[in-house]
């Protein structure tokens, strides 16, 4: 079942998925629309899961599950891998690679790899201050918290000096 993601109880698990470029308008629009029907018809063993989604940054797919609910099995997971996968296709983008780091340089929001995120530390054109996207967080509480933090408060700082 399809809920407004900002109405899920802050333990709700999260799922965050990072694209490696920004998404169009019209994307968004479409990525929405499928969304929205996915989560609609997204359930574990026949019964309703109750989630919602945001996109920030025309870059990030954000899914969360009240689990207090219905918790997601390995079905409903695999289903959801493939949602993504589906969308990873339709849209030639990548959303799957966990070994990549999206910061933000000003307004605008970087991805690289993490081999390049690493150089970039060494060579100081990203410090401990430069904002990243902690794509481990675990929940909602966690999401709003952890999730956009200067890189000294991420496990990115084990790469600043």
């Amino acid at each position: 079942m399809l809920v407004d993601f900002n109405t899920l109880p802050e333990e709700s698990r999260v799922w965050i998925y990072q694209a490696n470029r920004s998404f169009t308008d019209e994307e968004v629009s479409e990525i929405e629309e499928k969304l929205n029907v996915f989560l609609e018809n997204w359930t574990a063993h026949g019964s309703d899961l109750n989630a919602g989604y945001l996109i920030k940054y025309k870059r990030f797919i954000i899914i969360g599950l009240n689990q207090n609910l219905n918790k997601a099995t390995g079905c409903s997971i695999d289903a959801s891998v493939r949602f993504i996968q589906e969308l990873e296709q339709d849209y030639k983008v990548d959303l799957m690679d966990k070994m990549n780091v999206s910061y933000k340089q000003g307004e605008y929001v970087a991805y690289k790899s993490l081999t390049d995120f690493k150089q970039m530390a060494k060579d100081k054109a990203v410090s401990k201050n430069t904002i990243v996207f902690n794509n481990l967080v675990a929940n909602i509480a966690d999401f709003n918290e952890n999730w956009e933090v200067p890189a000294s408060e991420s496990w990115h700082s084990r790469f600043l000096k």
